[in-house]
This record gives C-alpha cells, sequence and structure tokens, in this order.
C-alpha cells in the first residue's frame, strides 16, 4: 500500500501499521527509513520488528538499528547517562546519541528525535520507540527515490508513505556518550 504524507490521516495510518508488528517505509528529516515498532515492557509485543527489518535489509545481527522518540525528554526513559544541554538543544533534529541502557548499563542504543513534526506525531501515536534505518539492501547505496524504493522494497513492505524523492539528504549526525565526552562516529546533517 502507498500513501501520501499529505494525506490527512497518514501518521493514524502509519501509526496502525507499525502497532500491528509492520515494516513500513517513511520518510525522516534526513533519508526515507524502515521503521517498525520497538517491543517494550509497557507494550509487551513480540512482533521482533528489528529481525523483520534486517531480515529485508540482509543485516548484521551485530549492526543495531536507531530509535526513534517523540519527544527530547524521552531518552531519560531509557537511560539514565547525563546527556550534555548542548546536545539535548539540537532535538528535534537529525542528530543520533548513543546512550547506556538503562536496564543494563553495558549496553547501548543509539535514539534519535526527528526533527520531523509528522514523523514525531506518528511516533506519538504508536505509543512506543520505533525502529529507523536507511532504505537499501545492506552494502548497497541509500535509495533517494521514490520510484526506486517501490521497485525494490514495494512486496516487501506493508506500508510506503510517499513524500516525494530525498536526493542528496544527508543521514543524521551520530554521537556516542562515552565517560561524560561527546564523540563524534559520523559527521551529518547536524554540526558537532
Amino acid at each position: 500500500m502507498i500513501i501520501k504524507k499529505t494525506d490527512e490521516d497518514s501518521a493514524l495510518v502509519a501509526a496502525g501499521h507499525l502497532k500491528e508488528g509492520k515494516v513500513v517505509i517513511i520518510p525522516t528529516d534526513t533519508v526515507y527509513g524502515f521503521s517498525g515498532i520497538v517491543d517494550t515492557a509497557e507494550n509487551k509485543n513480540h512482533f521482533e520488528s528489528d529481525a523483520k527489518i534486517r531480515a529485508i535489509k540482509g543485516r548484521s545481527e551485530t549492526k543495531p538499528l536507531i530509535q526513534l522518540i517523540a519527544k527530547p525528554e524521552d531518552i531519560f526513559n531509557h537511560t539514565d547517562d547525563k546527556i550534555p544541554q548542548e546536545l539535548l538543544a539540537k532535538w528535534p533534529g537529525a542528530l543520533t546519541i548513543i546512550v547506556h541502557n538503562k536496564e543494563n548499563a553495558d549496553m547501548t542504543t543509539a535514539y534519535r528525535c526527528p526533527g520531523d513534526a509528522w514523523l514525531r506525531r506518528v511516533i506519538e501515536l504508536t505509543g512506543s520507540p520505533i525502529f529507523s534505518t536507511s532504505v537499501n539492501r545492506s552494502g548497497s547505496p541509500v535509495l533517494d527515490t521514490l520510484s526506486a524504493i517501490k521497485s525494490e522494497f514495494e512486496g516487501e513492505t506493508a506500508l510506503i508513505v510517499d513524500d516525494g524523492d530525498k536526493k542528496n539528504a544527508l543521514p543524521s549526525t551520530l554521537v556516542m556518550l562515552e565517560n561524560g565526552e561527546v564523540k563524534v562516529l559520523r559527521q551529518g546533517d547536524v554540526k558537532i
């Protein structure tokens, strides 16, 4: 199914598919992304959306997926790390922050509060963080035109939300917090 982002109920439709555990392709404030709901203790789902996305992409089990959150302060539901205010001030935006997990500080997860209000609404309606990773086969270039995305993945996902082509879009900037220091792992759209 393909719908336009500008359709009145597009956020509701996208969130509905996500809440059913389906993989969707949605526009972000950077590039198009594969998305699926994150299984959490609160939503008690066992959809294993990350495994579904990995199967479509052909992505290694060891490379983690970014989780998108609806509001900057939601990060503190998932970590006890002290995040510098100058980083939080860049949210919502194309900045991904890797933090230590609240339940297991030996593990880390990458979070982003996207700059796109429509996408934050989808996440809010879903009631859970959602996974996001670029639309491409692992090791291949990111697809930046709707026609290429449809040609490659229409039969493998439940929904594609059309927001036009995303030519020359930069990925999010990726940073990690280590011992109170901010380490830039990938310089993207947001300057650190």
